[in-house]
């Protein structure tokens, strides 16, 4: 039996490529300096993978921002809007923008990769797109690894899930039109990889474990059938992860490719669907995604084990490979940097495996899986055995009070006190906003010294006193900016939070937090999502001290701001021995006391971020029913424990909204922000057709890049909005929090929103 990774963590153990781009678009790194630290992450990744003794070493796997985004560039399929672009520049102009004196260009579309955290440029298309071959990057990484005696398996994504994966730019044709001319590329590129002695290739298609119509299913048959009727002696492994085949499975049996990988943490069953299959008669490698790439927890070796002997059952030892789910990328790097750690109980730490852990798992059960039985490896079978042993009776993961407090839930917890339209009414009398009214999503630019600051106080170099002084300064000076271009409703701006689900599960009991647990989530943004070992229960209050704080300030509304329960739940390493469900409501009641605390504060507007509820939505749509029921239950306990006059507002960004919009609207939130400049209002149709009755904020401003827009752009997106929606149900807010950004380009951002909105408000006075 073989050992196969299908990829490992691209940002370094101390987030070594996100310092250095960040470096080279300042201005203090160059070009070269810039490039050498991704080729030593690489080299670093490939030497460590070697040495411990994987079989199937990826490459390719490696990205500088986005994996769809370098597939972009591969295939050339390039906008046009950035063709006098070349290099780096074009590049990162496509991820992000480009705004200077010469060049003023908008960046692709972004959204979630499936249901994880992490987010992929969205491809683009038009019938008249053209796909020139530009290999360099693949084979480059190839050549590279050969210097250090590694022959690699290159990863391309595959494409069917490419198309699938982008969004036409124009009305009138079919992505899977381009199909035909796609797939010669695809074809060169497999013969390049093939004459560099490569002996496989994977090729992601996780566009299979979702529902495919009939017409896509025959795009994966027509791929597979080209590539092997222009056959090279390259194997192909075809990959898919996330979810079982499905109803696919029929079309991957029948496919000629000659190594099928099953994610058999996500859909242990599809293994006995498939060794039980007419069409599977042994004359395909199946590679076992034994070892979870998308969580923390340690591997359960007898588990594991009893699957791979299943498979021995029908197949030879040399037909069965083991391996991870899907790529590491969804995993923190390296555990024994957490061995200083305090925030993770000793008990806790026992129960991990980070990235580099995963891969000596991997190894692991091939030893054990090929029956070679020395005395190291037997004493590793039974370390993990008593590990789970341990963590199943462990007095850390129960509270008894907090079970009691689920099982009490009653219906009447999860609904406001009136309906909308009656709530409206108060909430309009009470807080006296014009039409149009703006507020920004929560958070202002961490600067250097807010993140130098905090960690001074975090490592006792700070008092509580000088840290709360500095604190009261910066949020002081907030209000003050805020009232200064005159938004209607402010926010504290968030100067004392690392991260909207990392502070809150500091201040929950049932979660452990890491020091280096470092995980991308888009391009150079990384986070370090909590672990959840056991039940959850707020102790005391998490934000009311400075909402109140910003809220004696000002005579204006302030913005309680907090993260909803299933964002909290979807952006954390959840415990695997409950229900998520039941995880998803225990964070629910904690969230549901924060709220009612800030209403006894004061508080009279609240926000409940969800931008994970879309992406915690099931791949197939017979599985979407139940997750939707207990999700949006959740958000709702935890926001109706207050009194009609109080306003709820919720938070959701890139997330396609169509097919789940009654869902969203049985949120029943007073007022919903969504992200919509990237895409120029095209997600607001979903809430139109649907005839969304509460309010909402069409983000106008795209946070994720640098560019600033100018006060016509958004006035033509508002106008746009107002044409689609009752003007008086419109809020004027950025797309997303403003963290990531720096002042001067979030200050004149935020002096161009505002300008635009009033000027909204004197054409409405003047059409009157």
């Amino acid at each position: 039996m073989k050992s196969i990774v299908l990829g490992y963590p691209r940002i370094g153990a101390n987030r070594e490529l996100k310092k250095i781009i960040e470096k080279y678009w300042r201005g203090d790194a160059t070009e070269d300096e810039f490039l050498n630290v991704g080729r030593q992450i690489k080299s670093e990744n490939w030497k460590l993978q070697h040495d411990l003794g994987v079989d199937l070493i990826s490459s390719n796997d490696f990205s500088l921002y986005d994996q769809v985004l370098d597939m972009c560039t591969t295939l050339g399929c390039i906008p046009q809007r950035f063709e006098h672009l070349d290099g780096l520049d074009q590049y990162f102009a496509m991820a992000r923008g480009l705004q200077n004196k010469e060049v003023d260009v908008t960046a692709m579309e972004m959204t979630k990769w499936f249901d994880t955290n992490y987010h992929y440029i969205v491809p683009e298309f038009t019938s008249e797109t053209k796909f020139p071959l530009n290999p360099d990057k693949i084979l480059g990484e190839i050549k590279e690894a050969k210097k250090f005696g590694i022959q690699t398996k290159p990863v391309i994504i595959g494409p069917v899930t490419f198309l699938l994966l982008g969004k036409e730019k124009e009305d009138g044709f079919n992505r899977l039109d381009l199909l035909s001319s796609l797939l010669p590329c695809y074809q060169e590129l497999l013969e390049l990889i093939a004459s560099e002695g490569v002996e496989f290739v994977q090729i992601d298609e996780p566009i299979l474990a979702k529902d495919l119509s009939r017409e896509e299913q025959l795009a994966i048959k027509k791929s597979y059938s080209f590539f092997a009727n222009n056959s090279t002696k390259l194997k192909i492994i075809l990959a898919n992860y996330f979810d079982c085949y499905g109803a696919n499975l029929n079309l991957a049996l029948d496919l000629p490719v000659q190594v099928l990988h099953l994610d058999l943490v996500r859909c242990r069953l599809q293994l006995d669907d498939i060794l039980a299959h007419p069409l599977f008669n042994g004359n395909k490698i199946l590679s076992l995604g034994l070892v979870d790439g998308r969580n923390i927890w340690k591997n359960d070796y007898e588990q594991s084990l009893r699957l791979v002997e299943k498979a021995k059952e029908k197949l030879d030892s040399s037909q069965i490979w083991i391996g991870t789910s899907c790529s590491l990328l969804h995993s923190p790097v390296n555990l024994e940097l957490e061995s200083n750690n305090e925030k993770i109980p000793n008990e806790v730490k026992q129960w991990l495996a980070f990235a580099e852990q995963k891969l000596g798992e991997v190894i692991d059960l091939t030893t054990l899986a090929n029956g070679e039985e020395g005395g190291i490896i037997l004493e590793r079978l039974s370390d993990n055995k008593r590990v789970h042993s341990l963590k199943r009776s462990s007095k850390l993961v129960h509270n008894g009070e907090v079970k009691k407090r689920l099982e009490n839930l009653q219906e009447s917890d999860s609904q406001r006190k009136s309906p909308f339209t009656q709530r409206q009414l108060e909430q309009r009398n009470h807080l006296r906003l014009p039409l149009y009214p703006t507020t920004t999503i929560g958070s202002f630019p961490q600067t250097k010294e807010v993140r130098i600051q905090r960690r001074k106080f975090k490592k006792n170099e700070l008092s509580s006193k000088a840290y709360d002084e500095f604190l009261f300064n910066e949020t002081h000076e907030a209000i003050k900016f805020q009232e200064a271009i005159g938004l209607d409703v402010l926010v504290h701006g968030e100067f004392e939070r690392n991260d909207m689900v990392e502070y809150f599960g500091e201040h929950l009991s049932g979660f452990a937090f890491t020091q280096f647990g470092w995980v991308q989530s888009y391009g150079t943004r990384c986070v370090k999502p909590p672990i959840i070992y056991g039940d959850v229960s707020r102790p005391k209050p998490m934000t009311v001290k400075w909402s109140s704080v910003a809220q004696s300030l000002t005579k204006k509304h302030v913005k309680g701001m907090l993260t909803g329960p299933v964002t909290i739940l979807q952006w954390s390493f959840v415990r695997n021995d409950q229900p998520r469900s039941a995880t998803c409501n225990q964070i629910a009641l904690a969230i549901r006391d924060e709220v009612c605390d800030l209403e006894k504060a004061g508080i009279k507007i609240i926000q409940i971020d969800e931008p994970a509820i879309r992406e915690g939505l099931p791949l197939r749509k017979e599985d979407w029913a139940t997750y939707l029921n207990w999700a949006i239950k959740a958000f709702r306990i935890s926001a109706s424990g207050v009194d009609d006059s109080t306003q709820i507002h919720t938070h959701m960004c890139y997330s396609e909204f169509n097919d789940i919009i009654d869902d969203i609207a049985e949120m029943d939130a007073d007022v919903i922000t969504i992200e919509t400049s990237r895409s120029e209002m095209e997600l607001l149709q979903a809430f139109v057709d649907f005839k969304y009755p509460n309010e909402i904020g069409p983000g106008v401003y795209d946070i994720h890049s640098p560019r600033v827009p100018t006060t016509e752009e958004i006035e033509n997106l508002l106008e746009r909005a107002s044409e689609l929606l009752p003007i008086e149900n419109i809020w004027v807010n950025p797309d997303c929090g403003l963290k990531t950004r720096d002042w001067p380009e979030t200050k004149l951002a935020l002096e161009n929103m505002v300008r635009a909105a009033q000027k909204l408000r004197q054409k409405q006075l003047q059409s009157v």
